[in-house]
């Protein structure tokens, strides 16, 4: 069980865990996919293991309903979507840009290399903020959380369709953004 999936589970009482032997399933089984879902979004870990906590207690407060939930998984990664999107409006992004991307780089290279890399991951990021809404949200979900566009679909209430049509857009506005600020020397 992952770090995040342990720490929810001693949040909850014992007596409610033990009385709630699916919620110790999803606990265990999507707790580190709910993280990748807010940490993306919020770019915060703190915040991030909040949410997943968050989605837990929603799952309590409903789970008269879980036997109409027909996939658990895009409607978990839902609700962690969209408490992660509550809790962004009150920060900036760009408050949270530059400790998130140190943390994507690899701290076993050079520190000229992590500086760089470092630079060049809030470039990306930069880039990623500058997409549509709706653009930036299907590309986290496939590239930082690994949906399929099925499952982004779910989430993002769209077709398949419209989704596989977001992320050829987001992906093409992004190579094209990210080509402008190498060929300027890589300036923001």
């Amino acid at each position: 069980m992952t770090v995040i999936g342990e720490q929810s589970l001693r949040w909850f009482s014992a007596e409610r865990v033990e009385a709630e032997p699916d919620l110790t399933a999803l606990v265990r089984d999507y707790s580190g996919l709910l993280y990748r879902v807010a940490l993306s979004i919020l770019r915060n870990s703190a915040e991030a293991e909040d949410v997943v906590q968050d989605v837990f207690v929603r799952v309590l407060q409903h789970k008269g309903k879980l036997s109409g939930v027909v996939e658990v998984r895009p409607w978990l990664v839902r609700i962690a979507w969209n408490l992660s999107l509550d809790r962004r409006r009150r920060v900036r992004p760009e408050q949270m840009d530059e400790v998130f991307a140190a943390g994507l780089v690899s701290l076993d290279a050079p520190a000229d290399e992590v500086l760089e890399e470092g630079r060049r991951m809030k470039q990306v990021l930069a880039s990623i903020e500058r997409l549509r809404k709706s653009e930036r949200e299907a590309l986290l979900l496939s590239a930082m959380e690994e949906l399929s566009t099925a499952e982004i679909g779910a989430v993002m209430g769209r077709s398949e369709a419209s989704v596989r049509s977001l992320l050829f857009r987001a992906r093409t506005r992004l190579k094209e953004r990210l080509g402008e600020r190498l060929e300027r020397g890589g300036g923001a």
